[in-house]
């Protein structure tokens, strides 16, 4: 009970219309923090302007928990991908809880740990430098139960949203998407994404391993 409500004292919450940029590159890493409402994607731009995104963070997720620890800025940006509401538990707090909660350092240790699986899998996939299989890999890796345990089969993304989340044009994604609904594995609406095959569409993604 002391744990809940000190995080509910000092914790606080802050809405962000879409394309607003929630923490920018570079910032004290000063909050660990969690998705409410929407959808965020996390990235950086290279000096020339080329944009990498790292990982979308749906509604029901907390992130950042590995530069908390680290206590160094923040190397990445959080922009919201559509309106979104997002909480902040600031650092001494999210410290406090590692010290006094067996439970929670277990929970952030399974975060780490799935968090480093991602990345990895994330490297390999912008290599491979196809479309379709770099969108197959951030619509399979929001379904992450670690990571993402909130996310239902029907997602609730445009198609300009998608290309945002996996840093591709719109043109590329709408081509990458019609190639995953011919291989029957989802199935796009008006506003939404179906998955129909999550499985087939996580070996999609590493197809070209």
């Amino acid at each position: 009970m002391e744990q809940k409500t000190r995080v509910l004292r000092d914790s606080f919450d802050r809405s962000y219309e879409a394309g607003a940029v929630a923490c920018h590159r570079g910032d004290p890493a000063d909050h660990w923090l969690a998705v409410i409402e929407g959808i965020v994607k996390v990235d950086t731009a290279s000096k020339e302007g080329r944009v990498i995104t790292f990982a979308g963070v749906p509604a029901g997720s907390w992130f950042g928990e590995g530069v908390v620890l680290k206590d160094e800025p923040r190397p990445y940006s959080v922009v919201a991908i559509r309106d979104s509401r997002l909480a902040f538990v600031p650092k001494s707090t999210f410290l406090w809880l590692l010290e006094q909660s067996h439970s929670f350092s277990r929970y952030v240790i399974d975060q780490l740990n799935a968090r480093c699986g991602y990345y990895v899998g994330l490297v390999h996939n912008l290599r491979l430098h196809e479309a379709s299989a770099r969108v197959a890999f951030c619509l399979a890796e929001l379904f992450n139960q670690q990571l993402y345990p909130a996310t239902d089969k029907t997602l609730g993304f445009s198609q300009e949203e998608i290309g945002r989340l996996c840093g591709l044009s719109r043109q590329n994604t709408n081509r990458a998407i019609r190639e995953l609904e011919d291989a029957g594995l989802v199935v796009a609406e008006y506003g939404s994404i179906q998955i129909l095959d999550l499985a087939a569409l996580r070996r999609f993604a590493h197809s070209g391993d």
